[in-house]
């Protein structure tokens, strides 16, 4: 059934996590779609990941300021020597040299030395072309996954609508059953009575039990319906099984469907397609980034040492200076990069295209099922009223004896599919409303 699998295909909705969680078991809560939408755009836990993302990435625009801050290194360093040349380093280090050191047979078999060495550097960039780039994509990235989270919340919301829909559409379906059961009971009754005087044959008497038994076993699909779509939005609200959902809304037809011709465009500032270019301008700046590795990299230095026999003593030193260190050829690995990160930004324009192409298609397709959903609604509750009155008609005729059987069957039938075919058109109707707005980027 087709209300059937667009109930179910909100399923794939991620897990939310409501501050109503605690809710016990049997607990009533009425729930508007607004309320519903509201819940799953705080607690989805889909969303929650994403703004985690969100996260990642201003910790990588964190680690991007090393290309601006200094880059602090204190390290300790312990020595034990014997050897002739280090030996003598480490005394004039340690400022502990005496001239008695400088005899041949202390020069040529020291004593075993220790050397205790406390070294403090400071290295500040001057000059870092690639890496400054690399900021930039860090700031890039980070406003593109917060346009995802932006978007993320509207397809969440968009799938909480389908499936709020969806059991709106299952449990007007079983009311509509139940209401043809109801009839057929008092047609199935008048039935049995006239087989018992004569007036019917078992053949007539027994279809009218088929079309029962029919429409009962419809009401179990419809039943299993309904708590599959309830569960479904349950777990997707992170209630308790034990929650009784009441739903507020209605599958509400309102508004003027625009007619043929409306303007299809899809607003430039939809999340995802600003997402989009926000990728594709970071792989422009990756290519700015590889040619960039090519050029010098310059950074001042500043350091000091303390060598001692014991810690923190003895003689200290320092120096200061600039390190410029420039990768004239790497074998190509620098052109490749370029080559790909090219490659990479028109990847991403040719897909950024296409998403726009694709979403000015689902536009016209919302717009389509809206106008066909209302002229489908139109047909249907014409439909509805011939049907019950040639339900009424047949009906007092059926009881008089002066309808056969099969016309009876005939006439109930249309007037149960025609209420089921109005309450579909009234969800197709309400679900291309939501995708209209979702594909435009306001849902």
């Amino acid at each position: 059934m087709r209300f059937y699998k667009a109930v179910m295909g909100g399923v794939a909705v991620g897990w939310l996590l409501l501050p109503l969680g605690a809710l016990a078991a049997d607990t009533t809560l009425r729930l508007s779609l607004v309320d519903a939408v509201s819940m799953a755009r705080l607690n989805n836990s889909s969303v929650k990941a994403s703004r985690s993302r969100v996260e990642q990435a201003e910790a990588r625009v964190v680690q991007s300021r090393q290309s601006l801050l200094p880059k602090v290194l204190l390290s300790e360093t312990l020595m034990v020597t014997n050897d002739p040349g280090a030996a003598l380093v480490f005394k004039l280090q340690q400022s502990s040299i005496v001239s008695s050191d400088f005899l041949p047979e202390r020069l040529n078999n020291p004593n075993v030395i220790n050397d205790f060495n406390t070294s403090l550097q400071v290295m500040q960039p001057i000059y870092n072309a690639d890496a400054a780039i690399g900021r930039t994509i860090a700031l890039s990235a980070k406003k593109a996954e917060e346009l995802m989270v932006v978007r993320g919340e509207e397809t969440i919301g968009f799938q909480v609508s389908r499936v709020y829909y969806g059991l709106l559409l299952a449990r007007k379906n079983s009311e509509a059953v139940d209401q043809s059961i109801k009839t057929m009971l008092g047609h199935s009754s008048e039935a049995a009575r006239a087989f018992g005087v004569g007036l019917m044959s078992k053949s007539d008497k027994l279809s009218t039990e088929v079309r029962l038994a029919e429409l009962q076993e419809q009401r179990l699909l419809l039943l299993d319906a309904i708590k599959d779509a309830s569960d479904a939005l349950k777990v997707m609200l992170h209630l308790d099984s034990g929650v009784v959902l009441v739903l507020t809304g209605d599958l509400v037809v309102d508004g003027v469907v625009p007619a043929g011709g409306h303007d299809n465009s899809v607003p430039e500032n939809r999340a995802d397609l600003m997402a989009l270019e926000s990728g594709r301008q970071i792989a422009g700046f990756q290519a700015d980034m590889a040619s960039a590795s090519r050029l010098p990299r310059v950074n001042a230095f500043v350091q000091t040492n303390l060598h001692s026999n014991n810690v923190f003593s003895g003689g200290s030193s320092w120096a200061l200076g600039l390190n410029m260190q420039w990768n004239i050829f790497d074998g190509m690995a620098s052109a490749g990069r370029v080559q790909e990160a090219r490659a990479l930004e028109r990847e991403a324009m040719f897909n950024l295209d296409a998403a726009r192409s694709g979403s000015v298609a689902d536009v016209e397709r919302s717009l389509r099922s809206m106008r066909t959903a209302q002229a489908r609604i139109a047909v249907a509750e014409k439909s509805i009223e011939e049907s019950r009155v040639s339900l009424a008609y047949i009906g007092s005729q059926f009881r008089t004896g002066m309808a056969m059987t099969f016309e009876l069957l005939m006439r109930e039938q249309a007037h149960t599919y025609a209420k089921m075919r109005l309450n579909q058109a009234k969800y197709d109707f309400c679900v291309a409303k939501s995708e209209l707005a979702y594909y435009r980027g306001n849902h």
